[in-house]
């Protein structure tokens, strides 16, 4: 029988291995997903961004889903949202070149991944002392990178020299999750931030809302906007791509803990105030560049923008750190996180085809409206993080 400190040294371990292979996984995707629709599917700009609405409905169904298995616990959720991710994934390299199979794939491997982000946070969260929540988030957060750096690496060589398929490539991130899924299973199945509540609708927590409404039109600019405008607008193939994410997972790598160490001696309001900022000034450089400057140049430039984008992103952390510095109770983490991503992924599930009709119908600069939009919301989300406690609230 373990000790209760070295049940939970155990349990950490088996944490990070989970996250190490899910960040591996996650490389497989976010380097060849939107080639593989160039490439197979022949995708314009319209259907892209119709594909992010039922790739973002699982996010608005996330909430439902804990709440129907919250008896299960925390841990146990997470298993079977990596075994979800996993099926997902696997299908998309073996189903035949179906748009209606496709969908259906993409939906599959959301639902894992979206119903997985909350239960990371609040798993995670768990294991630290009280006030270093950022720092212990942001050490689980660069490991991960460092894994997403790794199977990038490999994934750019079999992919240059050894003409990898999408299906083998499909195959092995499926087949990390499987292995992240075990990790998990392994855990103490009770382990995480506190016992959750099926469902948690606060006044208090009506802020956070506010900011996962902004973060859902927000995230558009690095999940489908930002990597589009590449591949389409420049041509640019799937090595590329791959290099960009090797890019921003070694950006990452310092970005991830430095942002969890300033949440904790600064605060969520600064970190995120900071943020809207610097996406206010990305949008507009996105909005611009391909016009004024050379094709060249203008490459690097916005190359550069996109992985200042996605870097940003672990500012995430700040958002469920925010909550759980004002959660009356720790059960309260869980499914406030959760419901955060229901409302972003309303927003989620829309915005992507009213920006893809402006791009595709307002003339050969239309993704200027898409990107001046972003600036837009991004100046709001600080005008929002205004009002937020400037350093950790008091309850």
């Amino acid at each position: 029988m373990l000790s209760t400190s070295e049940r939970d040294a155990r349990d950490m371990r088996l944490f990070i291995l989970a996250s190490v292979l899910m960040g591996l996984g996650g490389c497989v995707n976010a380097s060849i997903f939107n080639n593989y629709l160039k490439d197979v599917f022949q995708l314009d700009v319209a259907r892209r961004t119709f594909l992010e609405f039922p790739r973002e409905m699982p996010g608005f169904l996330v909430s439902f889903l804990i709440a129907s298995l919250a008896m299960m616990g925390e841990v146990r959720i997470a298993f079977i949202a990596n075994l979800a991710a996993s099926a997902g994934m696997m299908a998309l390299g073996w189903i035949p070149a179906s748009f209606v199979l496709m969908v259906s794939s993409v939906f599959l491997y959301s639902s894992g991944q979206h119903v997985f982000m909350p239960l990371g946070n609040a798993i995670g969260m768990g294991f630290a002392q009280k006030g270093k929540e950022g720092s212990v988030l942001g050490r689980i957060s660069s490991i991960n990178t460092i894994a997403l750096l790794s199977g990038t690496i490999v994934l750019l060589g079999l992919l240059k020299f050894a003409n990898l398929s999408y299906r083998a490539a499909f195959s092995s991130g499926s087949a990390l999750y499987l292995a992240a899924a075990l990790a998990l299973l392994s855990m103490s199945p009770r382990r995480g931030s506190g016992k959750p509540r099926r469902m948690v609708i606060k006044r208090r927590y009506a802020r956070y809302y506010a900011l996962s409404v902004l973060y859902g039109a927000r995230k558009q600019l690095f999940i489908t906007f930002g990597p589009w405008m590449l591949v389409d607008l420049f041509k640019q193939p799937v090595q590329t791509m791959t290099l960009l994410f090797l890019i921003v997972s070694v950006v990452g790598i310092g970005a991830q803990p430095l942002v969890g160490r300033l949440t904790d001696r600064f605060g969520p309001r600064a970190v995120l105030g900071g943020e809207a900022v610097l996406i206010i000034l990305v949008c507009t450089v996105y909005a611009f560049a391909p016009e004024l400057l050379p094709t060249g140049t203008a490459l690097v430039v916005v190359a550069g923008c996109y992985v200042i984008d996605q870097a940003s992103n672990a500012v995430t952390m700040a958002r469920a750190i925010y909550v759980s510095q004002m959660a009356e109770d720790s059960g309260d983490v869980s499914p406030t996180l959760s419901l955060g991503i229901s409302i972003d992924h309303v927003v989620a599930m829309f915005l992507p085809m009213l920006g893809g009709l402006a791009w595709k119908n307002a003339g050969e600069r239309g993704y200027r409206w898409v990107f001046l939009g972003g600036a837009a919301v991004a100046a709001v989300n600080f005008a929002v993080t205004r009002g937020m406690p400037a350093r950790k609230p008091t309850t």
